[in-house]
């Protein structure tokens, strides 16, 4: 069994990011990158089965620029065997990543592909089941467990009401959860035979793929300041301004 797993490359999940002081952007020159968590939870998940003996190879595939070369050097010494970056100046959008992944997935041929629900950047959560759709696939997302049986994935995912499980019959594409496992840390032995995996560089009009953004910013605000506590001197004061003031009763 070959599994995908797509990962992005996001300015560190720990660093703040602040706004351009014109707002037309956000300023992330300098700060440290890492693999998306909910991506590198896909990716723990699939390195887990290929040491169960269920996958035979995980392929790590990202799309951007030339230093997502590092992210896959990154999902390489956690537990891919090899990586596809699909190299783009322009900004990927989740229509424009699903394309891409779709062309990599008719070439490669992976029996699953596990990717992260959402990218904690833009949290736009579409990429899954935008990729689902194009290959016609079965899908489950949101997934906080999973369990492969021969060519039967079964899956838990998360629902409003509380739980939810899944058959699948694979080829499917499945988006990791929170809850969905914890992340391995990487070794420094891993990382030095990481840098001796193949990456294969390609860019998306080597797969007749036309990047094609279709959603422009108009321009970035940081969110207002919460105004200070108080306190209130009984429950009776605290539910009259509840009442009046924050109006959920």
């Amino acid at each position: 069994m070959k599994i995908l797993v797509p990962v992005k490359r996001v300015v560190d999940a720990n660093i703040k990011v602040r706004v351009m002081p014109d707002g037309s952007a956000l300023d992330i020159s300098g700060l440290k990158t890492s693999i998306n968590p909910f991506d590198e939870i896909a990716l723990e998940e699939a390195t887990r089965l290929k040491e169960k003996g269920i996958a035979s190879e995980v392929v790590a595939v990202s799309c951007g620029i030339s230093q997502c070369q590092e992210t896959l050097r990154t999902a390489m010494a956690i537990g891919a065997d090899r990586s596809i970056l699909m190299e783009t100046a322009a900004e990927p959008q989740p229509l424009d990543v699903a394309k891409l992944l779709k062309a990599i997935a008719q070439k490669e041929r992976p029996n699953l592909i596990i990717m992260g629900k959402q990218a904690i950047d833009d949290d736009c959560n579409q990429t899954g089941q935008m990729l689902a759709a194009l290959l016609n696939w079965p899908q489950a997302t949101f997934v906080s467990n999973m369990e492969i049986h021969g060519e039967t994935a079964t899956v838990t995912r998360e629902v409003d009401g509380g739980l939810e499980t899944l058959s699948l019959t694979l080829p499917a594409v499945i988006t990791a959860d929170l809850r969905l496992n914890e992340p391995r840390y990487v070794s420094l032995p891993n990382i030095m035979k990481a840098k001796k995996k193949q990456i294969t560089v390609m860019k998306p009009e080597d797969l007749s793929v036309e990047i094609d953004p279709r959603i422009i910013t108009l321009s970035f605000h940081e969110p207002a300041r919460r105004s200070a506590g108080i306190q209130v001197p009984d429950v009776a004061a605290l539910l009259e301004r509840l009442r009046n003031e924050a109006k959920v009763i």
